[in-house]
This record gives structure tokens, C-alpha cells and sequence, in this order.
């Protein structure tokens, strides 16, 4: 195999580089929270006539493009100097289409969703890769668990947004995609200046030779990767916990106005008790995470969304009180909150250093697909089989047992990054 190019020994976090990793963290969710959570799709379903299906379907498409074209772009940042670059160059196109969005027909609109996702599920992939740089083993989980936690104060900051422009207007979320994209860049530049990495050992400049050798490493990576079981087990995992707890949160605005009888003014609400419970998630799970390891840290998590996701469907299908959503919301986003904060700190722990990229480009693989099939299973089950969306609800609940049982059977009592990084070695 040819040699993988590799970082060199950085100096130890200074706090302006956490501090500006972090800062893009709450950048990125304020689009997350605006464009794919709330009120991109309430435009689509609410005020301009369309489908479910309709939004789920560009999610879907947006999610296999990305798909196709992760493991390779972080192959491809393993090989160049430094993966900056190409997080400056994917928020920059993700912004500006945020910026068009509103100013056509749903069709336009729901294409310029497409690109602006696509990079924006691009820009995580280095992003992510960016942790060791601003971090050290010992505090892994506690820095990628304040990214977690100041970054869903990006989700208040985006509701907030939307509260005031819509306020006396309900129609003007097109000003609030356009606020949105202003904000994303704004929070994102600290990042981008002050977050300096280390030239990678044996890398070469963007071009012909640098995709060269990604492709190669890809090959490689996918045929090794039969070899690293306990690395498999997290990937076929995540498909199954990301489906559910991805669908579950974009859907939810459609979910309570339709289903749980909430105003869209209680829906906003609803979502800062979740963006509450969510940033206190990432702040406190980081230190569980340190503390009891990330896989175990993760399991009871997963438990955690089993109860929400069983109230969620329990309301409209039992008849239960609405009111009990407004326990459920905050449940639901420290849930969420925690989930991240365990889930990167486990990808590091089973991917060898100087693969990085590539391997955050899988683990961003196995991510989108689970976010094509999600949308798409809602999709069916809502407007195909006209089962209704408490009986879509109801089908993460499975999805949070599978993943379980693959996350119970990854072994970590070993050192599972040394024993990758040996079954990476040329033969």
C-alpha cells in the first residue's frame, strides 16, 4: 500500500483553536436546526402546498450524493497537507445556496436544498476529521462534548432568529434561510483562521496524485475493511441509530403540527426545550464519555431514545395528553446532544491516526445512507401505505435495537487503534 500520508506531532491545543473549532460547530447547527430540521421543510409542507414525500425525497437524494462522494473526499484529505481548505471551500458553496433559497417554486427551491446539503454533509467530514487536532486522548470526549453543547446553542440562535422574523410576518421564511446563511458564515471564520494544523507527513498537493492515492487507500480501505470487525460493527451501527435519530428530528416539526395538534409557535418552543436538553447533553456526556469509554457511554443513549421515541408514538396513538411532549422535548435533545458526544470519540478510538480522513469520509458514508433510507421509510409509510406518522415513529424503535446489539458486540478491551493502524501496514 502506498504510504498514507500522516500528521506530524502537533503541540497541545492552544484554547483560541478549541475555542474556534468549537464556535463552527454552533455555525453548522444553525443551519442544521433552520434549513434540514425546521423551517426549509414547514415552508415547503406548510406554505407552499407540497408533500412529505417531497421533502423527503431531495433529503434522500442530497444524502446519496453524499453517500457516493464521502469516503472518497476524506480519502482525498488524508492525502493533502492540510483538510482546512476544503471545509472553507464547502461552507462557502453551502452558504450562498442557503442565501437563494425561497426565491423560486418548490422545485427550484428543493434543488438548491440538494446542493446546499450536500455541502454542508460534505464540510462535517472535515470538520470531524479536525477533533485530534484540537484535542488530545485524554480529553477527546470532553472537547468533541463541548462542541456538542455550544453547538446546539446554534439551534436556539436559529429558532430565535425565526421567532423574531416570523413574528409578524409567518411568511417570510425566505428571510430566515437568507439570516441563516449570513450566520453560518459568520460563526464559521474563527474556524477557519485559527484552527492551524500540522502539514501532514508525505502529503502532496491537490491534484491528479493526491486523488491518485486516495483512490487507492479507498480500494484498500474497503477491501481490509472485511478484517476489522469491531470497526464494522460501529459503521453497521450508526446506520441504524443515525436513521432513526436523524428522521426523528427532521420530521418533527411535521409531527407535532399535524399529529400532536402543537401551533408552529409551540413547535419553536418545543424545539429550544430540545436545543436545551441537547446542549446539556454535549456538555455533561463528553465527561461520561472520558470517564466510562465511549462504547458503554453510547449503549445507554441508545436506551434513551428508546424511551423517547415510545412516548413520541404514544401520544396521537393512545390518545395521551399532548402536554406530555413538553417533557419529552427535552428528553429527546439530551438524547440527541449525547449521542454525538459519544459517537465521534468512538470513530477515533477505532480508526488509526494517519487514516483519518478516510475513515471519517466512511463514517460520514454510513451516516448518509442511513439518512437516504430514513426519509424514504417515512416516505413509504406516511404517504404510501397511508399508515400514518405515529406508525413511522414507531418503526425507529426497532432501528435503536439493532444498532444496540451491534455497538454491545464491538470488543473494546483492546487497543483497537494500534491493531488497525497494524492491519493497515503494507503486506
Amino acid at each position: 500500500m502506498e504510504a498514507t500520508a500522516t500528521a506530524a506531532t502537533p503541540d497541545r491545543p492552544k484554547l483560541l483553536a478549541v475555542s474556534s473549532w468549537v464556535l463552527y460547530d454552533l455555525a453548522n447547527t444553525i443551519f442544521s436546526m433552520n434549513i434540514v430540521s425546521l423551517y426549509f421543510s414547514l415552508w415547503i409542507v406548510n406554505d407552499m402546498g407540497g408533500k412529505d414525500s417531497d421533502y423527503a425525497l431531495a433529503n434522500s437524494f442530497s444524502m446519496f450524493v453524499v453517500f457516493l462522494v464521502a469516503p472518497f473526499l476524506g480519502a482525498l484529505s488524508d492525502q493533502t497537507p492540510r483538510r482546512m481548505p476544503f471545509l472553507i471551500a464547502t461552507t462557502l458553496v453551502c452558504c450562498l445556496a442557503t442565501f437563494l433559497l425561497g426565491i423560486t417554486g418548490i422545485f427550484i427551491a428543493l434543488l438548491i436544498f440538494i446542493v446546499a446539503n450536500v455541502f454542508y454533509q460534505s464540510g462535517l467530514i472535515f470538520y470531524d476529521a479536525l477533533l485530534p487536532v484540537v484535542s488530545t486522548p485524554e480529553n477527546r470526549g470532553r472537547v468533541g462534548g463541548i462542541g456538542v453543547g455550544v453547538g446546539y446553542m446554534g439551534s436556539f440562535i436559529g429558532v430565535i432568529t425565526g421567532l423574531i422574523v416570523l413574528e409578524n410576518n409567518p411568511d417570510a421564511k425566505p428571510l430566515v434561510f437568507k439570516l441563516t446563511a449570513v450566520l453560518f458564515l459568520l460563526f464559521a471564520v474563527p474556524c477557519f483562521l485559527w484552527v492551524r494544523e500540522q502539514p501532514r507527513v508525505g502529503s502532496v498537493m491537490l491534484g491528479k496524485q493526491a486523488a491518485g492515492r486516495a483512490l487507492k487507500d479507498l480500494r484498500q480501505t474497503f477491501v481490509r475493511l472485511g478484517a476489522l470487525p469491531n470497526l464494522r460493527r460501529f459503521l453497521i451501527g450508526r446506520v441504524f441509530y443515525t436513521d432513526a435519530a436523524n428522521t426523528f428530528i427532521i420530521f418533527m416539526g411535521i409531527y407535532l403540527t399535524n399529529e400532536v395538534g402543537f401551533t408552529e409557535s409551540e413547535v419553536q418552543i418545543a424545539l429550544m426545550l430540545g436545543i436545551l436538553g441537547a446542549t446539556l447533553g454535549g456538555l455533561s456526556w463528553g465527561f461520561v464519555v472520558d470517564w466510562i469509554g465511549p462504547k458503554p457511554s453510547l449503549l445507554i443513549v441508545l436506551g434513551l431514545w428508546s424511551t423517547v421515541i415510545t412516548l413520541t408514538f404514544s401520544i396521537p396513538l393512545f390518545g395521551l395528553a399532548p402536554v406530555i411532549f413538553w417533557a419529552i422535548a427535552p428528553l429527546g435533545g439530551y438524547s440527541l446532544g449525547c449521542t454525538w458526544a459519544a459517537d465521534r470519540p468512538l470513530m477515533l478510538r477505532l480508526a488509526p491516526p494517519q487514516n483519518i480522513g478516510q475513515f471519517y469520509g466512511l463514517y460520514a458514508m454510513v451516516g448518509r445512507f442511513a439518512a437516504i433510507i430514513g426519509p424514504l421509510v417515512w416516505a413509504l409509510i406516511v404517504n404510501g401505505l397511508d399508515w400514518g406518522r405515529p406508525a413511522a415513529v414507531a418503526a425507529f424503535l426497532p432501528m435503536m435495537a439493532i444498532a444496540a446489539w451491534f455497538i454491545f458486540r464491538i470488543d473494546d478491551t483492546a487497543d483497537l487503534g494500534e491493531e488497525l493502524e497494524e492491519a493497515f501496514q503494507p503486506a
